[in-house]
């Protein structure tokens, strides 16, 4: 099976640390995703996606260095299930994702404002080595071997 989630948006809470038992570091926080679109009587409308997110291992520790409120992350995980009984006894769901692979998106000396530097930081995996970020666009496509076609999108249509 297939299971893998990738989304673009702001955190909308400060990354909350903490350390299992056995030393592994884990890290939560929420993040919110928009769709803007246009109704059938012409008006436009705005959904917004708030969904909880877990770092684990270097990742996490990197996350609470780095990341607070605001901030625009890309994250790529897993989705997952969620379930639990409240204090009255209910059961209980959500769905969250267990990220994998985070890319920030701000980056240092952005300063305020929606703009772009047109560098972004370098995706960061469970796997990744600690090492500091180099902020170096890729001069050349990464080519994965599926033909991508191109999208005609106007900047109005783009989420965030």
């Amino acid at each position: 099976m297939f299971n893998r989630v990738v989304l673009l948006g702001n955190l909308t809470r400060d990354c909350e640390l903490r350390y299992l038992p056995s030393g592994g570091a884990v890290c939560t926080t929420g993040i919110a995703t928009n769709r803007k679109f246009k109704k059938q009587d012409g008006s436009s409308g705005e959904e917004v996606c708030f969904i909880d997110i877990t770092f684990f291992g270097r990742t996490a520790e990197i996350a609470n260095q780095y990341l607070s409120r605001g901030k625009k992350v890309l994250v790529e995980g897993r989705l997952k299930l969620d379930q639990w009984t409240d204090q009255t006894g209910a059961k209980r769901s959500k769905h969250s994702i267990t990220v994998e692979t985070l890319q920030m998106i701000d980056t240092r000396g952005q300063g305020d404002g929606d703009h772009t530097s047109g560098y972004d930081a370098p995706a960061i995996g469970s796997n990744t080595p600690a090492q500091k970020p180099s902020y170096q666009k890729p001069t050349t496509p990464e080519y994965s071997g599926h033909d991508i076609p191109d999208i005609d999108i106007n900047d109005d249509e783009i989420p965030f």
